[in-house]
């Protein structure tokens, strides 16, 4: 593990707060922060599932950061309420008016407001976008993303070979901290980064790959590397 431990649990619990109350798309009053060790528990609750991924990602910012435990509960204010009915068919209507998803190929069960999505797509990449098509619904209060890829054989040198020139043209320098490993289709990711966007940025530019069948991204963040 290669992110700084030399930073308290006060500083990063001051530090996540901080960033809650930086970022836009959450309030950070509805946002309970604990550390302990390095590991940040959110708790609390909000009115829409975006700003509970969001709270996520900003606290997966915080430079010392190991991880985050996200106990945020999803309260649909009376005014957005939304049956599961009528989620389901704001789902589908998603899905189809979207053309980056093969939505003939993808069925959804919706139980709660928790939306599960199942089916087989081409690339990780349209299982990304299908998951991302559905999370700002309104009365959506999760997501369960269960699509899998069916991927044609392919050479994992070659999936490999593309995957670091890829990186290469979008990440320069920061390509050769990265290792890129293939095994059945699986392409996992090491290293240490300078920040959580270039780790979203790099992951989403590896989804792009032909053949591959998963993301295991087991990069970390350390802004001080």
């Amino acid at each position: 593990m290669t992110v700084a431990l030399t930073r308290s649990d006060a500083q990063i619990r001051t530090d996540v707060l901080n960033e809650l109350k930086w970022d836009s798309t959450v309030d950070e009053t509805e946002i309970g922060v604990q550390v302990k060790n390095g590991i940040v528990t959110l708790t609390g609750n909000v009115n829409a599932y975006p700003k509970k991924l969001a709270a996520r990602d900003a606290a997966h910012r915080v430079n010392g950061v190991l991880d985050v435990v996200d106990s945020v509960a999803v309260k649909i204010p009376a005014i957005w309420e939304r049956t599961d009915e009528d989620v389901a068919r704001a789902v589908r209507t998603a899905l189809q008016w979207n053309v980056l998803v093969p939505d003939d190929r993808i069925a959804t069960t919706v139980s709660k407001g928790t939306v599960t999505l199942q089916g087989v797509v081409d690339s990780w990449m349209q299982r990304w976008d299908a998951e991302v098509a559905v999370q700002r619904i309104t009365g959506v209060r999760g997501v369960i993303n269960q699509i899998t890829i069916s991927a044609k054989p392919a050479n994992p040198v070659e999936i490999k070979r593309q995957i670091e020139a890829a990186l290469e043209r979008q990440t320069e320098r920061e390509a050769k901290r990265l290792g890129v490993f293939v095994h059945d289709g699986v392409v996992t990711l090491t290293g240490t980064l300078r920040s959580w966007g270039e780790r979203n940025a790099i992951e989403r530019a590896v989804c792009h790959a032909r053949g591959d069948r998963r993301v295991d991204d087991q990069t970390t963040v350390d802004p001080c590397r």
